[in-house]
């Protein structure tokens, strides 16, 4: 198998998928769509985690199937097909029904991120499959890297294009035409990374007979390793960010006139942070994940501190900028750690509980709102600081386990 052949077509896949998803970017554009069919700062809240959180259902099923499965491409092609239907039909949904019933449209939005987020649920499992099975430890690593460059690359080119959009047509319609568009583009990635010749697999576990059984068998997995315990626990803390990151863009909102433009500026700075994050940081660290967890911690730290005192864009600029660098660190170093912590005939186990109890954090966005509701942006900030500081020092304990 060839390394640069398998690279280009993940990265690829990373380039097509980031252009589509980041016209719903939680951080910046899908709040200001919801908040534009609902003013209920809790409402943004469950939109925001319906993009991610409809994973959690699948996960433990859909890797009681994969750990006796020998090739899981089959079944990850069936996946790409649902996200971008799920995905085109959200746009179609907005140009179709949009201001004329807000309600249902929120309803038809709801479905359609849940499907999106539902079949990731499968994918995940079998994506990281695919990965671990196709490169070694550090070429893992450096995939990844290459493959978030050229995501967020591919999110600056969208960002512009949001932008464009954003500016040159009214609400709805502009976020209608940014999800049919990207749907079509998001198919071209799907099936780059569908051609990945798929080793066949040498160590597998025999299925259970019933799904309750496996279940029992994934428990006694949590309960006896230690090293697992504590990893779900620190990527658990780390999406604490997720409490408040998805109102910063409504903070700035109140703190200046918010254009089209300087949405799609922002998202922008976001991927040259990552691109940069990419480059000089995460794809030189991929021998010791421990070290770039705690760097993408440090950071989302740092970013919060500033949201404190932010008033102007040049502020904002800075926190997406830093925000789009943690947030490449963190999602390298979680994806390889369970990798390397999990054996090779119980990898999809290991995943699916790893990604099922750390998909609570997914959700965090939820309380976030009612905590902005009731309190403000200062305690809201404070409390994400908080946790995300417990979550860098409990990175030391890990790093002893491995």
């Amino acid at each position: 198998m060839s390394y640069k052949l398998n690279n280009a077509k993940n990265a690829l896949h990373g380039f097509s998928i980031s252009i589509a998803t980041t016209v719903a970017e939680p951080s910046t554009i899908l709040p200001l769509i919801i908040h534009h069919f609902s003013s209920n700062l809790i409402i943004v809240g469950i939109f925001t985690s319906l993009l991610r959180g409809g994973a959690i259902v699948v996960q433990l099923f859909a890797a009681f199937y994969a750990q006796s499965y020998k090739q899981v491409m089959p079944y990850l092609k069936i996946v790409f097909f649902f996200r971008f239907l799920s995905w085109f039909l959200i746009g179609v949904s907005i140009y179709a029904v949009g201001d004329k019933d807000k309600n249902l449209t929120l309803w038809l939005i709801g479905i359609g991120l849940f499907f999106f987020s539902f079949s990731a649920g499968f994918g995940g499992i079998y994506f990281k499959e695919v990965i671990a099975k196709v490169f070694d430890k550090k070429e893992r690593g450096k995939t990844m890297s290459n493959k978030q460059f050229f995501a967020s690359f591919g999110a600056i080119i969208s960002g512009g294009v949001a932008g464009y959009v954003l500016e040159t047509f009214k609400a709805p319609e502009n976020y209608a035409y940014l999800f049919m568009i990207s749907a079509l583009v998001m198919s071209i990635g799907l099936t780059a990374f569908a051609t990945i010749d798929e080793p066949i697999k040498e160590h597998i576990t025999p299925k259970e007979e019933h799904f309750i059984t496996f279940l029992k068998n994934a428990f006694i997995l949590f309960n006896t390793d230690a090293r697992l315990r504590i990893q779900i626990l620190i990527t658990l803390l780390g999406y604490a960010f997720l409490l408040a990151m998805p109102f910063v863009i409504l903070k700035a909102k109140t703190d200046f006139e918010l254009t089209g433009w300087l949405v799609g500026g922002f998202i922008t700075i976001q991927m040259i942070g990552s691109m940069l994050g990419n480059i000089f940081l995460w794809k030189k660290m991929t021998d010791n994940y421990i070290r770039m967890m705690q760097l993408a911690f440090l950071i989302m730290i740092v970013l919060f501190v500033l949201a404190f005192f932010a008033f102007s864009p040049l502020h904002y600029v800075l926190i997406f900028l830093l925000f789009g660098i943690a947030r490449d660190g963190f999602r390298n170093a979680d994806m390889n750690l369970i990798l390397e912590i999990a054996p090779e005939e119980k990898r999809p186990v290991y995943v699916a509980i790893q990604s099922t109890l750390t998909s609570i954090g997914l959700f965090f966005a939820i309380p976030g709102g009612l905590i902005l509701e009731i309190f403000g942006y200062n305690v809201l900030y404070i409390l994400t600081i908080m946790i995300l500081s417990i979550g860098l020092f409990l990175t030391k304990k890990l790093f002893k386990l491995l």
